[in-house]
């Protein structure tokens, strides 16, 4: 993990002075203890979870707020402030203060869309399938939201449809029994679910 939080560091800046790392994936295939596991590696590199920004009227129709409370201010050298969304009570709690830094960590479904590429550093795909990531995903959340993934199963399929991530994500990243698995991406050339066949090496293990 260390060599990959060095590659980063060593980025030139995409946000202002932020060099904003997007990290994507379907939803269950493990974004979030990624992301931590590289924030720690950055030394303690701040996390934007996605899922604190989208709500239940807007899973994917979000990116308007993302660019005005957080993006523009980050590009021009000032602390962001977004609010909260709370899931349990279906509204919006006190914002969130992000600091610009030299590593922000970008992690949610939706982290490479159209929208947010020119202004990510690098993006990283959780190559894991849709079917194994869902799975994982209401495996983990159990019965009680089993209708609400009904719903995002349906909204995610769309959302990648109009608006795919992987077939330009710069890395992929597959977990291993014994580590992350690091793979260069291959832009423009792979669907949403297709495994890359060519431009896929060299892996290197973190």
């Amino acid at each position: 993990m260390h060599f990959l939080a060095s590659r980063l560091r060593r980025l030139p800046p995409s946000c202002g002075p932020v060099r904003l790392i997007g990290v994507d994936g379907h939803a269950g295939s493990g974004k979030s203890t990624f992301a931590a596991r590289l924030a720690d590696a950055l030394g303690g590199a701040p996390v934007l979870h996605l899922d604190d920004i989208a709500c239940h009227d807007e899973l994917f129709d979000w990116t308007g707020r993302l660019l005005s409370e957080v993006i523009t201010p980050l590009g021009r050298g000032e602390t962001a402030r977004y609010g909260v969304y709370d899931w349990h009570t279906r509204r919006f709690g006190p914002s969130r203060v992000l600091p610009p830094a030299p590593v922000i960590l970008l992690e949610g479904v939706g982290a490479g869309r159209r929208a947010l590429r020119p202004h990510l550093a690098l993006l990283l795909w959780m190559d894991l399938p849709h079917e194994e990531s869902w799975a994982r995903g209401r495996s983990r959340d159990g019965a009680e939201l089993r209708a609400f993934w009904d719903g995002w199963v349906e909204a995610e399929q769309r959302h990648f449809a109009e608006d795919p991530s992987r077939p330009f994500a710069d890395l992929l990243v597959r977990q291993r029994q014994e580590g992350y698995e690091i793979a260069t991406g291959a832009p423009g050339t792979a669907g949403p679910d297709r495994d890359v066949t060519h431009g896929d090496g060299p892996a290197a293990m973190c």
